[in-house]
């Protein structure tokens, strides 16, 4: 029977991580590098963890299946980081970052876990300032703030609208020089296809290698999964193409519980669809809501140029709705209310599912040049895709798929249930609860990988009783020959359809009965639908080549495979939670003026799922959340 036990520290708040700190044990520096981590994922997470962990002394072994760890996906985030050193001496604090963060996420977090976020995240801006990377400054020179939504303070720092890239650069550098060092072993173009666990520990994984289609076996101490999340369940998202759930579904299926899966974040800025063979969508960064306004027409179905509607014929609904924080308020509000008007017919464009996004009054007020230094390159970007100026003409937007908050449960330490596999970054489910705030995912996955793994790993590996076992192991040839049999029965099929035809209809199904509104009818509907799905994909899906080889439909195959099963257990945690909370809105449990209803008394706890089976139901299991320190009430931004 699986026990959850969060292993939260005792004592204060604000002394639980400090404390933490001091009773972890220890690995004499002399015994570090008998012992080896595996790091699957280069991103923020994946990076800074094998750098931190190999600067340490570990030996540690990093997987990817990009050419290069500058590939991960965190080079697309854009917006910013966040941080509470106050800079502009506008009341921010570690408190106040705690309790945007916990209240942000409608109360479905672990307060032990944010709190700890909040505090390390000022550590994580002194290190990347010391790496080098650019942050935007004042005239002064001192370090330059903006805001973002669901917070009244400027506490989010940024680098023009390339900050993920630029922390991927500096955590990119730290991995490389400790591969130069030979402290870190790197694995390019390789994947994780298993998890190994023998007598009830992670001791390795099994990867296949994405260019001579080469099956391999690596051993470790322990083994990292900072793999990112499972937006692209969905088909379309903000995510890249390859971003997959495969690394994280494994692990689940090995006995790793899966938790709050329902809880999906829909960017409210995003370009729209622009047809039904679309593969892909592109976020516009939510520090354009600092300057930009959100407005729809006031009459339904106006098909005239934004720039032709007066002033007095617009509704700026965010502004009129929530006036204590207008334009930022959180992304599932900005979310549910655009696809609000876009449904009540105000949308615009011609699918009528935008809305616009404004610049003009802040161009007027600051200057062309002064947005530009801002915003410059997600303009150009826009323009790029729309050949639309935002200069001179609103943006359109809408919302789209482009974080998942649920992920691996994990305790206090970042280790799964199973002992010595840990997972950081958006792969684990611990800091954002229903609903992440902008600028909060570069912060955690780097206060993982930085700060919190390197210290809470220790503990693990203190106790762990060396033994001889290797990858002769015939838990390691199982886990070998099951992958291997799945991929030889995936390319054994030679149907009629596609891998993006089924990846397709299954984002379909998916987006429109657990996309941004869900109702038990259609999440029913939907689990009525999900197995025939995954039958036909298994007797019509249509794999060309062999497995010998670059096979990037054979890689497609495979990871929409788990999509199909993983789906199952993210609708049955959206129907099992018959609340409103965050990013999960059920039309059954609204207020009367439309916003989320939260049902503390039922529903004030972690979902975490155990998997039991392809096609059996998976079986539940709640960890509790307490609420000491930021007290339960119902979300309100107005």
């Amino acid at each position: 029977m699986v026990q959850l036990n969060a292993q939260i520290p005792d004592g204060p708040m604000a002394e639980k991580w400090t404390r933490h700190k001091f009773g972890v044990k220890l690995v004499n520096p002399a015994n570090k590098r008998k012992y080896k981590v595996l790091v699957v994922g280069t991103g923020l997470a994946g990076a800074s963890s094998a750098a931190t962990l190999a600067e340490l002394g570990y030996q540690v072994e990093s997987f990817t299946y990009s050419d290069t760890p500058r590939r991960a996906h965190s080079i697309a985030a854009q917006g910013g980081i966040n941080a509470a050193k106050n800079y502009p001496n506008d009341g921010d604090s570690v408190h106040r970052l705690f309790y945007d963060t916990v209240k942000g996420g409608d109360y479905r977090s672990r307060e032990a876990n944010v709190h700890r976020l909040a505090e390390v995240s000022n550590q994580i801006i002194d290190h990347c300032v010391a790496q080098g990377i650019p942050f935007a400054r004042e005239y002064g020179g001192n370090l330059s703030n903006r805001s973002f939504g669901g917070a009244q303070v400027s506490r989010t720092f940024y680098a023009r609208g390339q900050t993920g890239q630029q922390l991927l650069l500096g955590a990119y550098g730290a991995l490389q020089k400790e591969i130069s060092k030979g402290s870190v072993k790197m694995h390019t173009r390789c994947e994780l296809i298993d998890v190994v666990v023998i007598d009830g520990r992670a001791r390795g994984i099994i990867t296949r290698n994405l260019v001579t289609g080469e099956i391999e076996r690596h051993e470790g101490d322990a083994v990292v999964l900072a793999t990112g999340g499972y937006g692209n369940v969905f088909y379309l998202s903000t995510n890249a193409m390859n971003c997959n759930a495969s690394a994280a579904w494994r692990a689940c299926k090995k006995g790793a519980l899966f938790a709050n899966p329902c809880f999906t974040q829909i960017h409210p800025t995003c370009i729209p669809v622009h047809g039904d063979y679309q593969s892909k969508l592109t976020l516009m960064s939510e520090s354009l809501r600092n300057d930009g306004r959100i407005w729809v027409p006031k009459q339904k179905g106006d098909t005239r140029p934004a720039t032709q509607i007066p002033e007095e014929e617009r509704d700026y609904y965010l502004e009129r709705k929530y006036p204590s924080f207008g334009n930022l308020v959180p992304r599932d509000l900005a979310s549910r209310n655009a696809k609000e008007v876009c449904d009540a017919g105000y949308g615009v464009g011609p699918t009528g599912d935008a809305v616009y996004l404004d610049f003009s009054e802040a161009i007027e007020r600051l200057g062309r040049d002064a947005i530009e230094a801002r915003y410059g390159n997600l303009f150009e970007m826009y323009n790029r895709i729309t050949d639309d100026d935002p200069y001179e003409m609103p943006m359109m937007i809408y919302p789209a798929v482009h974080y998942t908050m649920g992920g691996l449960w994990v305790d206090y330490n970042l280790m799964t249930t199973i002992p010595g596999l840990y997972a950081i970054g958006e792969a684990n489910f611990s800091d954002h609860g229903a609903n992440r705030l902008g600028a909060s995912a570069l912060m955690q996955g780097l206060a993982d990988g930085y700060f919190v793994l390197p210290n809470t790993i220790n503990n693990y590996l203190a106790e762990l009783q060396r033994d001889t076992v290797d990858t002769s192991h015939a838990s390691f040839a199982e886990a070998e020959a099951e992958a291997t049999a799945k991929l030889e029965k995936l390319l054994a099929v030679k149907g009629s359809r596609t891998v993006d035809d089924f990846h397709r209809e299954l984002g379909l199904l998916m987006w429109n009965e657990c996309g941004m509104a869900r109702s038990e009818e259609g999440l029913r509907k939907a689990l009525e639908e999900l197995p025939k799905i995954r039958e036909a994909f298994w007797s019509d899906v249509n794999v060309p080549g062999s497995g010998d080889d670059l096979n990037q439909a054979l890689e497609k195959a495979n990871r929409v495979a788990d999509f199909l099963e993983f789906a199952e257990v993210m609708l049955r945690d959206a129907l099992n939670r018959s609340e409103s909370c965050g990013g999960h809105f059920r039309l059954e449990s609204q207020t009367e003026e439309g916003e989320a209803l939260r049902d503390d008394e039922a529903f004030a706890y972690v979902a975490a799922w155990e998997f039991k089976g392809v096609g059996e139901e998976a079986v539940l299991h709640k960890e509790p959340l307490a609420f000491e320190e930021v007290p339960l009430s119902q979300r309100s931004y107005k």
